[in-house]
This record gives C-alpha cells, sequence and structure tokens, in this order.
C-alpha cells in the first residue's frame, strides 16, 4: 500500500504537462490550477482548501473506482474546463484518503493504480452529505460561468479587437494620442457592457 507514494510522484511528474497552468489559450478558457479567479490575479483564493477537496476526491471514487489522472479529467469535466486541480493538489490528497482508510488500491493489471471507496469511506460521505452536495452545486456554478464567458461571437470579437490592436498600435510613428484614443475606446466599450 506504501508504495503508493513513489507512484504519486512519478505520475505527478508524468502528466504536469498535461495539467499545469497555462497562460495561452482562448479567453475564458484553459485556466488551470487552484485558484478562483484564474489568471486575472484578483482576490486569487483555491477553488477547495484541502478538506473540501478531499470530499470531491472521495465522492467521484465511490461513483467508480478510478486513478488520479481520471480524478483530475473528472473535475475538469464537470466544470467545463474551467477548473483543473493540479497533480501536486490531488494526489498527496488520494495519500490521505488512503491512510485515513476512505480509499483503496483496486487489484488490477494496468500501470496506474486506481482506488475505489471502502466502507468507512462511504460511511464519511452519507455523514457529510450536505457538504458534498454543496461542493458539487460549485463545480457546477463554474461550469455555468465557463459556458457564459466562452461564446464563440465573444471569442470572435475579442480576437478582432486583438488583432486591431496590434495592426494600428505596430505602424511606425504612432502618436502617444493615438494610443490613449484606442485606450479610451475600449474603456468606453467595457462600459457599455456593464450597462447590458
Amino acid at each position: 500500500m506504501r508504495t503508493f507514494h513513489h507512484h504519486h510522484h512519478r505520475n505527478e511528474e508524468a502528466h504536469r504537462h498535461h495539467f499545469g497552468r497555462r497562460s495561452h489559450g482562448r479567453p475564458g478558457h484553459g485556466w488551470h490550477g487552484d485558484s478562483d479567479e484564474g489568471r486575472g490575479g484578483r482576490g486569487r483564493r483555491r477553488v477547495f482548501d484541502s478538506g473540501e477537496l478531499r470530499l470531491v476526491l472521495l465522492k467521484l471514487i465511490a461513483d467508480e473506482p478510478r486513478h488520479g489522472y481520471e480524478l483530475i479529467r473528472a473535475i475538469e469535466e464537470l466544470t467545463g474546463g474551467r477548473y483543473v486541480p493540479s497533480p501536486g493538489m490531488v494526489y498527496p490528497t488520494l495519500t490521505l484518503l488512503d491512510e485515513m482508510g476512505h480509499i483503496a488500491e483496486t487489484k488490477s493489471e494496468k500501470a496506474r493504480k486506481a482506488f475505489a471507496v471502502t466502507p468507512d469511506g462511504t460511511t464519511h460521505l452519507v455523514e457529510r452529505k450536505a457538504e458534498v452536495d454543496a461542493l458539487f452545486a460549485r463545480l457546477a456554478e463554474l461550469a455555468s460561468l465557463q459556458e457564459r464567458t466562452d461564446s464563440a461571437p465573444v471569442r470572435r470579437a475579442m480576437g478582432n479587437l486583438r488583432e486591431a490592436l496590434i495592426n494600428r498600435l505596430s505602424r511606425d510613428g504612432v502618436q502617444k494620442q493615438t494610443v490613449y484614443d484606442a485606450a479610451a475606446i475600449i474603456d468606453e466599450a467595457a462600459q457599455k457592457i456593464e450597462r447590458l
């Protein structure tokens, strides 16, 4: 059972390139990490604290046996890609759940060890049902936010704005007033959107 510690570190490195923070991609998408504000940087805090993530992972494992990679993907799918917990959060949490006796490794010939819920884990979920339901409601809210802020017309318009700015401001002899005027136009558009 304790060989999982080595397994966790090996898999963490193997999957880090899949699930690290990404600073590129279309607006509103591709946010990977553990902060509610994503790349905005304001009011940064984790989506879940360690105890909450433990309950989310336990519930997902109770639904069906899974390994760490599958759990990360499951949370990504539940939030429409809005939130992807890092392997550095998930694998130590699985180790803790294992040590608590809430999950146990399943017998498998696969390279990755999957985990299944134990009777103690099932009892714990029943006792914390209200909290678990609230946490999954939070995941659904993130998915709804992702859907609202990741619409194709908005992505197209944002791309168009970016190209227009690059094209106009990269010309030779651009006056400082032109930069100010461009900023004023963007500010005015932002104000109009806020009033919609």
